[in-house]
């Protein structure tokens, strides 16, 4: 397994950091923003 991740800022209010590692984003890991609550696959 890798550490590899990638971190971008919420897609809804821009404000959040979301952070994912690679295993996350491969199996659609669902993420929360923690500013405004939106939930991504």
């Amino acid at each position: 397994m890798t550490s590899e991740y990638t971190e971008f800022k919420c897609p809804s209010c821009g404000k959040g950091t979301i952070i994912r590692c690679y295993h996350c984003r491969e199996i659609s890991n669902k993420y929360k923003c923690s500013e405004c609550d939106f939930e991504g696959p």
